[in-house]
């Protein structure tokens, strides 16, 4: 490999870089959402709505969003390397402690926790991909790494849903938090050292311009993760309570294997980040949000399968166009170096925090047709930026 132009694509550093990131999104996301298919059984535990108990999502998720700006600091100070394994350590060891606290608040408290520690792999993550791919492969580099986001949130909601099966909720969360401690020494291991591309290291340090916070299309594109996230953890945050419920009145762990519409979204993030860097951006995001629309309104439908279809579609859409547009913010938001994946993951997660927790007034209010509606809006709003992001682009 060439210091000064990072791991090729069919090199070993590739494969253990890719190997490596794919174990972090596994532990990471796994951890994040664990609580989302035992949301029922939390609110019946310490007697809270279904409301209150996706807070147990949204406090990660607002953890991670707040700090994730300092946790790209700290990775060109310390080193991205060392910011990862720190925070995987501190979430593993925040998970296991949020399954024995007695009461509601204490468990939001060691959430936030969890969340405030995985700033310092996600928030990290992206922007170490960035630096340590050569050009040629960074598109697929950046899909296998969103893959991994996607599989570890599946395997995490599997993990918990069936333990909760035959156990408690906190059991089923423990068993979470050690099988991501597994996937979290996995990645250690793997994980090439960041001192094999020194130049692109030094590059990183260079201080961001100013001016780059104020064009319009650096926050047009920063608004997309923010309204498709939460949408998203918004849809699947609800739905579990709608397939509880009649006429479904499915046990935890059947609801957890609905949760493997996950996995559409891992191969869309590979073969979408492969399309953007063959047919553009503007593009294939705009595809996938078309996906998503359409699988939004197949939900709608009373038949479990059709919902289940619906999901396969809709998460393929939101993965797909993750992919595409993380891969997006370096090349739009060039001067603000480092701090451009820290901006789009802050706007990630403050999406999941803020609209996850607030479709709830919408499930409320109007159950799942009011929900789904919503979510529906949020993908044209996400829509409407990406045609503002692009027009720009071709103006410049």
């Amino acid at each position: 490999m060439s210091a000064q132009e990072g791991h090729r694509p069919g090199t070993a550093g590739y494969r253990r870089l890719n190997w490596a990131m794919l174990m972090a999104g596994i532990a990471g996301f796994g951890m994040l959402y664990s609580t989302q298919p035992l949301l029922p059984q939390i609110g019946g535990t310490f007697d809270v709505s279904a409301t209150a108990a996706a807070l147990t999502v949204s406090a990660g998720t607002g953890g991670l969003a707040v700090t994730v700006v300092v946790a790209t600091w700290l990775g060109q100070r310390i080193g991205r390397v060392a910011v990862m394994r720190i925070g995987l350590v501190v979430a593993v060891a925040a998970q296991l402690a949020s399954t024995a606290m007695p009461t509601f608040e204490l468990l939001l408290g060691a959430r936030v926790v969890l969340g405030l520690a995985l700033a310092g792999v996600v928030g990290v993550a992206m922007g170490h991909v960035g630096a340590e791919v050569h050009p040629a492969g960074l598109g697929q580099a950046m899909g296998l790494y969103v893959a991994g986001n996607s599989l570890g949130g599946v395997l995490g909601r599997l993990v918990t849903s069936g333990v909760s099966e035959f156990a408690s909720w906190r059991v089923a969360d423990a068993v979470l938090g050690a099988a991501a401690g597994a996937a979290a020494f996995a990645f250690m291991i793997l994980l090439p050292s960041s001192d094999q591309v020194p130049r692109r290291e030094q590059a990183d340090r260079v201080r961001p311009d100013p001016r780059a916070w104020l064009r319009v299309e650096v926050w047009a594109l920063a608004a997309i993760p923010f309204l498709l996230m939460g949408g998203f953890v918004g849809l699947y945050n609800f739905l579990t309570y709608r397939l509880v419920e009649p006429p479904f009145s499915l046990s935890p762990g059947l609801v957890g294997l609905v949760f493997l519409a996950y996995l559409a979204g891992t191969a869309a993030s590979v073969v979408a980040g492969r399309a953007a860097d063959r047919f553009g951006r503007p593009v294939s995001i705009l595809i996938s949000l078309a996906l998503m629309g359409v699988g939004i309104v197949v939900t709608l439908a009373d038949r479990l399968w059709l919902i289940v279809l619906g999901l396969v579609v809709l998460t393929a859409g939101f993965f797909a166009a993750h992919a595409v547009a993380s891969g997006w913010m370096p090349v739009v938001a060039r001067g603000l170096g480092p701090a451009a994946s820290g901006l789009y993951v802050s706007g990630y997660y403050a999406g999941s925090s803020v609209l996850g927790a607030a479709l709830g007034l919408a499930w409320s209010g109007g159950g799942w047709p009011a929900t789904a509606w919503a979510v529906l809006a949020l993908t044209a709003l996400a829509a409407g930026c990406v045609a503002v992001v692009a027009g720009r682009r071709l103006g410049s």
